[in-house]
């Protein structure tokens, strides 16, 4: 019985698998902005490398507040030491 189960498995035609699709890249801001960021001070006292625009924005207390966008540590937004 193990002879002729052997017998079928090996006579069964083998199907080729399909050839696997390439994993897609994410696509982030930070990904779409890869070249030509700068360096900017923080309002924290660190240096931050951001790829977008400076900005300023109101702040909590009213006044208005320069901030990096799109900054390679991942924040969006970064308030700048002025």
């Amino acid at each position: 019985m193990k002879v002729l189960t052997l017998a079928l498995l090996f006579s069964l035609p083998v199907v080729p698998r399909a050839p696997q699709k390439p994993l897609r890249q994410p696509t982030t801001q930070i990904a779409k902005h890869s070249k030509g960021g700068r360096w900017y001070f923080a309002a924290s006292g660190h240096a931050v490398y951001c790829y977008g625009p400076v900005m300023t924005v109101p702040s909590a207390h009213g006044d208005l507040q320069r901030v990096a966008t799109f900054c390679r540590d991942g924040s969006a937004v970064v308030p700048l030491k002025d």
